[in-house]
This record gives C-alpha cells, structure tokens and sequence, in this order.
C-alpha cells in the first residue's frame, strides 16, 4: 500500500519509484532493501554452511602436510574453466603440487570420468577435486576409491537421492540455504574456508584476487544475480575492467573491450561466447592456461585462437539455427519443441536451442543423432521446470543433468519419439496456454514528471542486471503521441507527452508499428529509462519494449 511505499521510501532514502521496484522483487524491509542496494563482503556467508565443507578443509590440509599431487577435475564450459582456474590458483599458492584435467567434449563427455582417475594414478596425485560436475558420477567416484584416489566433489548441479562415495560433497543445493551460486562460485567458497583456517598458507587477501573468475563464471551459467551472486559480480566486474590477469586483457581486446566499463550484460556477447568456443568445437584446457598465464606470448597465441574459433562457432550455429527455423516453420511449434539431426555440432546445439526456446516461447530439445545414440541439449521458458521434467522420463534416459532452464540428455534413438511425446504431455499438464505467450512484467507505474536524472541514478544502484535481477521496466499510461516516425535501421522514435512534460522515445526494431502509432490518439508505454549521450550533451530517453492503444484506468 502507498503507506508501506512511503515508510521504506522514507527510510532507505530512495524514492517511491525504486521502492516499488523492491518491494515488487520481494526486497521489503529497509535492512533488505539497504543489503540489496550496498552489497558488500560482509554479506558472504560462511562457506561452513556448506555441508561437508569441514571435511573437504580437513583432507586439503591433510595433503599440504603431506606433500600429496592433486588434480583439479574441471569442465568445458565458463563456468567450471573459471571454477577449475579459481582452485588452481589458489591450491598452488599453499604450496601444494597441482595439476588439471579438463575433459574433451566429444571423447570424454560431461562430467567427472574416468580419464582423470587414469592421469591422478599416472602422475602419483592422491586427490581428485571436481569442479562444477560429479554430483551424479556414483560409479566413477567409487572407482576412483577403489583406486585409491580421494575425491571431494564440488558441484552446484541437481543432486539425485543417491550421493558420490566421496571424502566430501560440497554443492549448496545439499543445504537448507541454497543462494544459487554456479560451479565457479562453488569452488570460491571452498577458497573461502581454506583462508579462514589459520593452518593453512593462504589468506583472505588471496581469495579477492578470484572474484574477476567466479563472476565470469555466474554470468555464463545464468544463475540469479541476487544474494552472494551479486556480491560476486559486484566485486569481480571492476576486476574485470581492469588488467590484472593478462589472458583477460589480451582476450578483451580482441573482443573490443579494451577501456570500456564491463557491464554483466556486455560480457554475455563478447568474452563468454569466446571462452565457450573452445569447448564447444575441441579442447578447453589451454583456457584455463588463459586465466593463469602471466606470458604475454602465450596470452595472445591461446586468445587468438579462442577469437578464431568463435567465429567457425557462429557459422556452424547460423547454420543449425537456419535449418531448425525451417523444420519448425513446417509443422508449428506445439507445447514442447523437439529437433534432431545427424549432421548438427553436438558442441553448437544448446544455443540454438536456448535462441529457440527465447524466439517460440516453448521448452526446447535439440539432439545430435550419432549411430543408434540421441545426445541432446535442452533449454527451456521461466514457467517449466525442464530438470524436474526431464526426470520424469528418466526411464527412456541413459544420462542426464542440469538445472531448471538448462539441461543436457542422452537416450537411445529408438526412445526419441516416445520422449517427444512424454514430454509433450509432461509440459501440457505443468503448464497453462498463457505460460506459453510471453508476457512483460511492470516493475512500477510512474507518471513522466516521475522519470528525472535522480530515477536513473538510482536505478543503477540495482545493477549488475541479468537472470534474477532483470532491468527495471517501467509503464506509463495515457501518452500523447508527437512526431512519430521511423529512423535507421526500422527504429521508431516518438516524442512522448503527458501533461506538461515531454520526453523522447525510441523503439528498437519497432518500425513496423508506426502506423498504428500514428493513428492512436494516445498510447499506453512499457519502457527502461535511460540517458542518451548526444554530441556532449545527455538528456532523458525512453527505450520503448512494447506500446498498446491507450485503455481507460477503469476499464483495465
């Protein structure tokens, strides 16, 4: 109510606008609220929390005495290569002898394998820590003891009911207090409490160093950027924007970075994609030699490469994404999306599932058919659980793992069909008609006098922005339309009006609505304040995502 708005208004020192945003993202007290605007170190919590986090400290102790090798298990996405990278580099720095292992893709697969164990052996390691992966490896972590080889698993993917054999088993999801941090964020807070044991050589001036890598890391693997996620990125983007690791550097000009302020956002179509690539199309482990190398030579050759590579990527995922288009354009989408293929990159195939999935609004498959083997990638929409889904096939599965946007699968081709069907039947019953139409979601209704410098000031007190913590979109009602028309590239720009007050507008790949702009009296606007820059000079603009005939209030 306008009374509760007011009294945390009052009492954080923000106005009714950004207090509307908080309350409406459930932040409703002033120490939430104030929390949320000021995140700071202090609001980390104790890696303690964590099960088994005293156990894994223990056994990592235990090996520095000892003088023991171990292995850092990672995995080929952002997310475990800066997870993997984040271990490395602190384990090295108690002294301990450390090496890494990055499975390949297309001979080892996802996962903690058997590949590792094979290189722990060979190079006398006694520890194996795996990163972002190995909840789900119960077979390989028992051979792995049987081997004798310790394992500690860190991971941030679903558990099942039956956990690893391990030393310890660190994934937040285990806890009654799970904040959502990726792999890379998992492997922080096991640095976390290594620094927080006087025993061992490394403190907490060793652990901020980590945070450029462990935000890199939630960035790429989308998790909500709230709670300690935020407090990650908050700390790491200035890292980021500096020149403190030199692959970083090399691989940010190369991306067109170089002196720009790095936003969440900006770093999801330049350096991920990048660091991606390698994974996707061959062997990741020369990334995590990227993030570690102090060789200007060495930093440039590897960057040089991702940057090639990134680019054979997107030809290969144009072309995936073409002939997908095509299939679905010929038989319609329905509640669930499923498509495969035998000539598609099994390395590619999650973008352009997750572009599909973004583009027709449905949980989306995409299988790469090799011999009798359907090995799939799968993204889906806000509203369905795909992980939770998935499980309910489980029987017509060989493997498979993920969370509730994002999960990778792979059944026997004669199950395909019988799956399609299952999950089609599985999305109808989960999910409404209106869960499948896209819809914006209002942050708060202002007036134009509302939207001044001081709004968007305050509205980047809310940054970084990303899954979880979307841009604030804002809704106006009953606008007069002045001077509509359509410039560059089919971009509408308006001038807006609502009494005395006038504020410019511009509608990205709008165009086509111009007529009915121009023939509406009045409009009603969601839309993300912001400040134009214009030959020096810098003044209000509404960036437009959607404009509808005005309605009348009390008809709505």
């Amino acid at each position: 109510n306008r009374e509760y708005l007011d009294y945390l208004s009052r009492a954080v020192s923000i106005s009714p606008v950004l207090a509307q945003i908080l309350i409406n993202r459930g932040i409703k007290t002033p120490k939430d609220a104030i929390d949320f605007l000021r995140p700071g170190i202090t609001g980390l919590s104790d890696p303690f929390e964590i099960p088994d986090m005293a156990k894994a400290v223990v056994r990592i102790k235990e090996a520095i005495h000892n003088q023991e090798g171990v292995l850092v298990h990672g995995d080929y996405d952002v997310d475990g290569l800066t997870g993997t990278a984040i271990l490395v580099e602190a384990l090295r720095k108690t002294g301990l002898n450390v090496h890494y292992f990055i499975p390949d893709r297309f001979n080892h697969g996802y996962g903690f394998n058997i590949a590792s164990i094979e290189m722990a052996k060979k190079l006398g390691l006694t520890l194996i820590i795996t990163v972002d992966c190995g909840i789900t490896s119960i077979d390989v972590a028992t051979h792995a003891r049987r081997q004798g080889v310790d394992v500690i698993i860190t991971d941030h993917h679903e558990p099942m009911k039956e956990l690893p054999q391990a030393v310890a088993v660190l994934n937040p999801k285990l806890s009654s207090s799970d904040s959502g941090l990726s792999g890379a964020g998992v492997a922080l807070k096991l640095v976390h409490a290594l620094a927080m044991d006087k025993d061992i050589p490394i403190t907490e001036d060793d652990i901020w160093p980590l945070f450029d890598l462990a935000a890199l890391g939630a960035i790429a693997d989308v998790v909500p950027l709230i709670r300690e996620n935020r407090i990650i990125l908050k700390e790491g983007l200035p890292i980021l924007s500096g020149e403190r690791r030199l692959g970083l550097k090399a691989l940010k000009e190369l991306s067109g970075l170089k002196d720009r302020d790095i936003k969440a956002g900006l770093l999801s179509f330049t350096l991920i994609p990048r660091i991606n690539a390698a994974g996707r199309l061959g062997d990741a482990t020369d990334v995590v030699r990227l993030f570690l190398s102090e060789s200007e030579e060495e930093v440039w050759r590897i960057a040089g490469a991702l940057d090639s590579m990134n680019s054979k990527r997107q030809a290969i995922e144009a072309e995936i994404y073409e002939e997908a288009l095509r299939e679905i354009n010929r038989n319609g989408p329905g509640p669930v999306i499923v498509l495969s293929s035998k000539n598609w990159h099994p390395g590619v195939i999650g973008i352009v599932a997750s572009k599909i999935a973004e583009e027709f609004y449905r949980p989306t498959f995409l299988f790469t058919i090799e011999g009798d083997i359907a090995r799939g990638s799968a993204r889906s929409i806000p509203s369905f659980d795909i992980y939770s889904g998935i499980s309910c096939c489980k029987e017509l599965l060989l493997s498979f793992g993920g969370h509730k946007q994002a999960a990778g699968l792979k059944l026997p081709l004669t199950n395909l069909l019988r799956f399609e069907e299952e999950m089609a039947r599985i999305v109808r019953n989960s999910v409404s008609d209106d869960d499948l139409v896209r819809t914006l979601k209002i942050d708060s209704e202002v007036s134009l006098t509302e939207i001044n410098h001081n709004l968007i000031r305050e509205i980047a007190m809310l940054e970084p922005f990303g899954y979880g913590n979307p841009e604030p979109l804002l809704g106006s009602r009953m606008l007069d339309v002045v001077n509509p028309r359509v410039v560059g590239n089919n971009h509408l720009k308006v001038m807006l009006r609502q009494d005395e007050v006038t504020i410019d507008a511009v509608g990205f790949n709008m165009g086509d609505i111009l007529e009915d702009i121009a023939s509406s009296q009045s409009i009603d606007a969601a839309f993300i304040p912001m400040i134009n820059d214009w030959n020096g000079n810098q003044y209000l603009q509404m960036n437009l995502r959607a404009v509808r005939p005005c309605r009348d209030p009390q008809n709505l």
